[in-house]
């Protein structure tokens, strides 16, 4: 028998009977998010660029221990074309999202006289048009029923220029243009857009960056991450993913309504300077 009060039960699971569709969460931010959404009950759309494999079905079954259905769907977002489709599917196979997290991105750090053109369609595309297409999928239907949460996963690259990262920068700012204008669209609905800035997070994308330093500096891994963080975030302690993902379950919840076309930063001061 279930001894726990229904209010209580409320509060622990405040997304229960919602679909969340998070892009890009295999791993780091986007995984962090699908465990903290499923962990609180909403049903979920886990997404990535490769083929399903043993991982992805470890994580399927790692979600759905948690009571709730989670499916997993490849897509290469680049391909613009083929996002409204896959929007179409989760529909059907798990109901119409409720809480769109655009998490998806790439990184490349080059300088932009030498940058190649490929490199950037191709993250502008991933980073900045395929939430684009997520949002103009998903938002009829949010509007049709009368609830919706879409979050952008910028960066503080989207607050503040960086050197050498030129398509990464122009993204981000791009994506705090594209949720300040939706949720202006938007802004008499039930509907919400925001965006979270996290500074540095300790992901894969940015464990490759401080290989990469350490490599080109000559310093061990440790010396690397200090650098790394010295030379912008003072709390010279990184983000956590959870810290992350516990922002992105407060952003996608009801007492948020009225968090509309914020930038919200997770940056450990970085640009309290």
């Amino acid at each position: 028998m279930n001894t726990v009060p229904p209010q209580v039960q409320q509060l622990s699971k405040p997304h229960s009977g919602r679909v969340a569709w998070i892009t890009g969460s295999t791993s780091g931010i986007g995984w962090a998010v699908a465990r903290q959404l499923a962990g609180e009950g909403a049903a979920i759309a886990l997404h990535g660029s490769a083929a399903p494999s043993a991982r992805t079905d470890a994580q399927l079954a790692e979600l759905q221990a948690l009571g709730v259905a989670a499916r997993y769907y490849a897509l290469d977002l680049a391909d613009g074309e083929a996002i409204a489709p896959l929007a179409r599917r989760i529909a059907a196979d798990l109901g119409e999202v409720d809480i769109l997290v655009n998490n998806a991105g790439m990184q490349h750090v080059e300088s932009v006289l030498s940058f190649p053109a490929a490199q950037w369609n191709t993250m502008l595309a991933v980073n900045l048009s395929a939430p684009f297409h997520t949002i103009q999928a998903c938002t009829p239907a949010m509007l049709e029923r009368g609830w919706g949460r879409i979050i952008n996963m910028a960066s503080v690259s989207g607050l503040v220029g960086v050197a050498h990262k030129p398509a990464y920068v122009a993204s981000k700012h791009g994506l705090l243009g594209l949720s300040k204008s939706v949720a202006l669209e938007l802004a008499t609905t039930p509907v919400t857009c925001n965006a979270i800035c996290p500074g540095w997070v300790l992901t894969p994308l940015v464990q490759a960056q401080i290989q990469a330093l350490a490599l080109r500096e000559n310093l061990d891994e440790p010396a690397a991450r200090a650098k790394l963080l010295g030379a912008k975030q003072p709390s010279q302690a990184f983000v956590t993913v959870e810290q992350v993902a516990a922002l992105v379950s407060f952003v996608a919840s009801d007492n948020a309504a009225q968090v509309r076309g914020a930038q919200w930063n997770m940056d450990g001061g970085f640009t309290a300077a």
